[in-house]
Formats: structure tokens, sequence, C-alpha cells
């Protein structure tokens, strides 16, 4: 009996305690049709001792109808939980999966591996710190390893570790996992995947997934879920560059006057100066607010409330960062795309943007190149279908906060609607916050000697209304 059952039994409140305190790992798996992805899930979940017992019967129930294994029960079950999934035996839609082990809180994101899903798959891999790459063993790296391992590349994910599964069905050759881990780094290194971890591993049987493989003792590295566990996440974080989208505002009574919003980059304490974009006002924080109390700090993740110390016009869609870390403000920009509708992308056509907290309309106004996944190359092209993705000029009708996305991805994304369906037709990484197609006038950008000018008129000569700069 480990310390935690120990304590769950004995003392709940204790383990509760320990629980929260865990730090949370986010990952998803991806890869080819019919890799093993759903069922390197069920595995994890099932050799780590974390399926309750009626949920095991009712799998064991369903396998009877569905199963595509041999196996007494069908591992992939445990997430493919629709029936149009089971039938089929492939994964659709993007599912979730929540489980803790002593080390580590988990979150998995189990994503399908068809192309004409691959839009769920950038979903899923959205807020992901990790990404398992599934590689059938038989077949090695295809077109949708390919796809996929690049998607995680432009979405941040810094963390890859590549499963070869199936090892069982090529006799654990070990020379050719060697060579398929040869031909991944190769492509891996096009895409600029930095921290990148090879595992061989049947799901079907449990090699090297929680256990050690006896078959392959050629393989001298660690299990998959203590790759999990140990993986280094904290210092992923951006905690230099302070942004908080604002949410809402709350005014529960004449003393109290909040900005509430989850922190989306950095770290704030009482006392910093802020500055609210895209105005350029400037105040500092008085208090962090939260329903546990008011806290020392707030940091990336969290839902906090800032109140500050001088009244300053701030509403939803602006953004409080530091005065000494500012974020850009502009009307044009340039961003990598993946496209999600059927209907092709239309350049000049109006679309509402959401950015943050901040929705606006625009437009593209152009497709710089599209990417082709599989060879990298840059095509020259003026529309985007589904699943593509493109490099792109964009221009909203007013000015938003933004950043590039691998410096804060809470303000480096967002995502294109369709004003008419009000459908969610593209998402958007930001590559570049300042382009010279904006017609709204030139982007905008605050220095410091702004913010200090607007600082001194502000305290000197109170009764002077400050504009914007």
């Amino acid at each position: 009996m480990t310390h935690e059952q120990t304590l769950l039994e004995t003392n709940i409140e204790e383990y509760l305690k320990v629980h929260e305190h865990k730090d949370m790992l986010r990952f998803l798996t991806c890869g080819n049709v019919d890799d093993g992805k759903s069922t390197l899930i069920g595995r994890l979940l099932h050799d780590s001792k974390l399926i309750f017992e009626d949920h095991m019967d009712a799998i064991k129930s369903d396998s009877k109808k569905f199963n595509t294994t041999n196996a007494e029960f069908d591992l992939a079950l445990l997430v493919d939980g629709l029936q149009s999934e089971r039938e089929q035996g492939i994964t659709i839609d993007v599912a979730y999966r929540y489980f803790a082990t002593e080390k580590r809180k988990f979150i998995i994101a189990d994503c399908p591996g068809h192309e004409q899903y691959t839009r769920n798959m950038a979903t899923g891999a959205s807020n992901c710190n990790l990404a398992i790459v599934m590689i059938d063993a038989r077949y090695g790296v295809q077109t949708q390893t390919k796809r996929h391992s690049y998607i995680a590349s432009l979405l941040g994910i810094k963390h890859i570790i590549v499963a070869v599964n199936k090892m069982d069905l090529i006799g654990y050759d070990q020379k050719e996992y060697r060579r398929i881990k040869s031909e991944y780094k190769a492509f891996a290194d096009q895409v600029n995947l930095k921290d990148v971890r090879f595992v061989p591993i049947s799901a079907l049987n449990g090699d090297n997934v929680v256990n050690r493989s006896e078959e392959m003792d050629w393989y001298p590295g660690a299990t998959l879920m203590a790759l999990l566990e140990t993986v280094k996440i904290n210092e992923d974080q951006n905690k230099d560059d302070f942004r908080f989208p604002v949410q809402y505002v709350t005014r529960p009574n004449l003393d109290f006057r909040g900005f509430c919003g989850t922190v989306a980059g950095g770290v704030i304490h009482p006392g910093d100066m802020i500055t609210a974009l895209p105005s350029g006002k400037t105040s500092s924080v008085k208090s962090i607010v939260t329903a546990d109390g008011e806290l020392e700090s707030g940091t990336v993740g969290q839902a906090i409330t800032l109140t500050l110390n001088t009244e300053i016009d701030i509403s939803r869609g602006d953004v409080i960062v530091k005065s000494n870390k500012l974020a850009s403000v502009s009307d044009s920009f340039q961003a990598n795309l993946v496209w999600m509708s059927e209907a092709a992308l239309q350049p000049g056509k109006e679309y509402e943007f959401k950015i943050g907290s901040k929705n606006t309309f625009g437009r593209i106004e152009s497709i710089n190149h599209k990417i082709n996944v599989n060879t990298l190359e840059k095509i020259a092209d003026n529309e985007l279908k589904l699943n593509e993705i493109g490099n792109c000029n964009v221009v909203t009708n007013s000015p938003v906060v933004i950043d590039e996305y691998n410096k804060v991805t809470g303000t480096g994304s967002f995502v294109i609607i369709d004003r008419l369906t009000n459908i969610t037709v593209g998402a958007g990484l930001i590559t570049n916050t300042d382009i010279s197609t904006s017609v709204n006038g030139r982007a905008r950008s605050y220095s410091q000697s702004d913010i200090e000018l607007n600082a001194f008129i502000r305290k000197n000569f109170p009764e002077w209304e400050c504009k914007e700069i």
C-alpha cells in the first residue's frame, strides 16, 4: 500500500492537501491512424491501477461487442466513448482523461489521427506541455506523424516523447527501432523540436509503458510513465512578461473595484507599476484578491482579481501589463494560421477575431505562403483549405494588444470566427507584431519614455485629462 493510499484511508484532509500541491502536466497523444494512441492511454491507466472496478466491468462488457483486439478487453474503449468511434475503431473527437500518481497530476488529450480531424488535434494540443508522438513500428514515420509533430512545434510544445509502438509485431527488433529513431530525429531538427526522447513500447502488452519490458532488455532508458513523471516543465513558462487580459470588472460595493481575469504570462506583486493597454494609462497594484483571500503574488494560469491604487479606466478586452515590460499595440500583424473550416479562407472577407478577452473585426489581408507539412516547402497560394497551414497578414478594425506567440502564448494566439454562422473557422499564432500593411495607421507600441511622461503629467497636473499618447 502506497503512502497516498494510507492517507486516503486514514487522513483525508492530509491526502487532499498533498494532492493539491502536486504540479500538473498536460499532454496529448498524436500520430497516424491506428498507431495505438487510445490503447496507450488505456494501458497507462490500467497498469497504474487507476481504473475503478465498475468502469472496468463496463469496458469488459463493451469489449464483447466492439473489441478490435484478441484480449479480454479493448483498452482503447476507455477513451473512445462515442458510438461512431467504437463502431469504426477510430478516434474522432479529442477525449480528455484525468489521473494522478504520487509524483504528479495529469490531464491527457487523446487526439484523432485522421487527416480530416487535424483541426481537432490542433485544438487538443493548444494547452499541452508535452506531446507523445506515436509511431507504428511496422510503418515508421508517416505523413500524419510529420503533420502532428509540425503542429506541436508551431504551438510551442517544448517536450516530445516519441513512442515507437507495436514493437511486439516486429519481434522487438532493435535495429528497426534505431532506424525509426534516426528518421524522426532528422525531421525534428528541421522543425526545431529540441527536447525529444524516444521509448520503444507495446501498448497492447504493456512493454515499457508503466513496467519495464523483459523483451527489450537492450533499451537502457526509462519507461514512458517514468518520463512523464520526471519531465521538467517549470522553466517553460514566461515569468518575465506580465500579461493580464481583463475578462470582467467587478464592483460589488462603493469601496471595491477590481479587474478579474487569468494571468497569461509573468508574475505580479502588490506595489508593481502597471500600464493598461491600449490606453497607456498607468497605476500600481494595491492588492491581488482571490476567493481564498489576498495573495502575495499572482502567476501564470492563476485566476485573480487586481485592485489598483488609483482609478483608471479599464474594461473587458484591455490588457494590464507591467510598465517596464510592455506589449505591442497594433492593428496589423503576421501569423501562422491553421484553417478549420470546410469553406476556404477568403482574403479580404471580414471575420471576427478573438485575441485574449478582446473581440474585434478584421480580415486576412493576404496569404504569404502555405506550408507543405511533408516537405516543409513554402507554397504560394491565394487560399487556405480545411486543415491547411499558412502564413498570413492580418488587419484588424481596431488596435489589439499582442505579443509574438513564442514569447507569450496567451496574447500571441487568437481564433477566427465566421460572422454569419458564429463558428470558429481558424486558429492563429502571431509571428510578427508589426507589419506595414496597416490600414488604420502605423502599428503602435508604447515606449518607456511615453509611460514616464504619462505618469509625470498625472502626478503633477492631476486636473489635466491624460490622453492616449
